[in-house]
């Protein structure tokens, strides 16, 4: 070869570097380690969007989430926690909640609220597989130092640190301040990793009806800030609705003609649809995981007007109403689309999962409760990796799902909540009985599905006896 050739392939290839773009411009996400965008809506029942037998039948079409089923993958046997806290638990943490932050011997109300430092995060976990994360929304798992979400694994926050109910607290005429240390109005807070949180407006029902449109400003600005770096990015918006009180944003009060909760319901299909607008308008679509799912069933109180479709009841019970929400996610060309399985599948997965795809190990420290359904949602595998889950509400072992079978040892007043014990263990066939009206009991020809049932119980308990969960260091 020539001196002079040689020279003109240095020269084309000094060419085609300095015009090739800068590495840290490309979107950021890959095959490996997918972006994720993770929406948890705040008891909303199984039955409220169209794909699962709602949206115009409520009120209020909603083509924007219904499109993640056409696009991916629906489980209709996507099962949670009786309740906000210990189900926010169990997702960040993939360990059911009485591992994580309830402790059998704590008084009447300090088991209900947060998670011990010592558990390992979501966010902390995706965290060390190279991601930047952010929350915006309701936290509902400590608001103490130690135990915000900026001190658990995320890099920025904004939202409300406990529950919308506060909402109502300011608006009260019978609200006396300073009659406890504790009961104090909820603000909005954000904060940095690291940083002490800020409180900024007091959560009071105005700002209650405005509190999504930020969330989905906030995610909006995040994905776009993190669209222009060069590492993956976990956006988490628990949103605030539709637990109680079920005020929708002015712009979408009286829009649907079919009361404030089909109000709500088009206000967030179109929050969730400006997301997904703006992960194709960023042309990350093809790169991100978008799930969409909810923490428990519907309000327990009646005038939350939820809808739990088949299933009975709602959240702080027993029944599928409380345990059977939404779960659609879209990963365009790994998920097949358009799949539908009523395979059991239980939030604690979710965090093994994650972890599989990004290729990060589970601590070995612990008894992780969650399985890897990786090989299940891509299509590698034909059946859920696993086949049951144990029912708690609060400290409370209620019972077992099995299959399409459920054991229960104890029943609930749905107007009380007092606990009683069965004289005899309830056993529902919920493909025959999906309203749980009528307990196979002891008919002769269904009596074998106690084994398979009680040595679910007989392995968590012994699970739970080896792995009780840490205190707080």
């Amino acid at each position: 070869m020539s001196i002079s050739v040689r020279i003109l392939i240095v020269l084309a290839g000094l060419t085609l570097v300095l015009t090739a773009p800068p590495l840290a411009s490309a979107a950021p996400g890959s095959d490996d380690k997918p972006n994720i965008v993770l929406i948890l809506m705040d008891n909303f029942g199984y039955g409220e969007v169209g794909v699962y037998g709602g949206g115009e039948l409520r009120g209020a079409p909603t083509p924007n989430i219904d499109s993640l089923a056409t696009d991916g993958f629906q489980l209709t046997n996507y099962n949670v926690e009786a309740e906000c806290t210990p189900s926010r638990a169990a997702l960040m943490t993939g360990r059911y909640g009485i591992r994580t932050r309830q402790r059998p011997d704590g008084p009447p109300r300090g088991v209900w609220y947060g998670i011990t430092r010592w558990e390992v995060t979501m966010a902390e976990m995706l965290t060390d597989a190279g991601y930047t994360t952010g929350i915006f929304g309701k936290w509902h798992l400590g608001d103490t130092e130690g135990r915000f979400p900026t001190d658990q694994g995320f890099d920025e926050w904004i939202g409300i640190p406990r529950s919308s109910d506060r909402a109502f607290w300011p608006d009260s005429n019978s609200f006396t301040p300073g009659s406890h240390p504790d009961a104090v109005f909820t603000h909005v807070m954000s904060s940095k990793r690291g940083e002490t949180p800020s409180e900024l407006d007091v959560y009071d029902r105005a700002k209650r009806t405005t509190m999504d449109r930020e969330i989905t400003d906030n995610a909006l600005d995040f994905i776009r800030r993190k669209a222009e770096g060069d590492q993956p990015f976990f956006a988490f918006l628990p949103y605030t609705q539709t637990h109680e009180p079920v005020d929708p944003h002015p712009d979408y009060y009286g829009k649907t003609g079919n009361g404030s909760f089909a109000d709500v319901l088009a206000q967030t299909d179109d929050y969730v649809g400006e997301i997904l607008s703006t992960l194709d308008e960023l042309d990350l679509k093809e790169n991100t995981i978008v799930i969409f799912t909810s923490d428990n069933g519907r309000e327990g109180v009646p005038r939350s007007f939820g809808f739990t479709g088949p299933w009975r009841s709602g959240m702080f019970s027993p029944y599928e109403g409380s345990l059977r929400v939404p779960f659609l996610i879209r990963w365009p060309g790994k998920i097949p689309a358009g799949q539908v399985s009523n395979d059991v599948v239980h939030q604690v997965d979710l965090f093994p999962t994650l972890a599989s795809i990004v290729g990060e190990e589970l601590p070995d420290d612990r008894v992780y409760d969650g399985a890897d359904q990786t090989g299940f949602l891509t299509g590698r595998t034909d059946e859920s990796a696993r086949e049951s889950v144990v029912i708690y509400i609060g400290n409370e072992l209620f019972g077992v799902k099995w299959r399409n079978w459920k054991l229960l040892l104890k029943e609930i007043d749905e107007d009380s909540y007092a606990i009683r014990e069965m004289a005899y263990p309830s056993v529902y066939n919920l493909i025959v009985d999906p309203k749980e009206e009528v307990p196979e009991l002891n008919y002769l020809n269904d009596t074998w599905v106690d084994f398979p049932l009680y040595q679910v119980l007989e392995d968590h308990e012994a699970s739970i006896a080896a792995d009780p969960g840490a205190p707080d260091p």
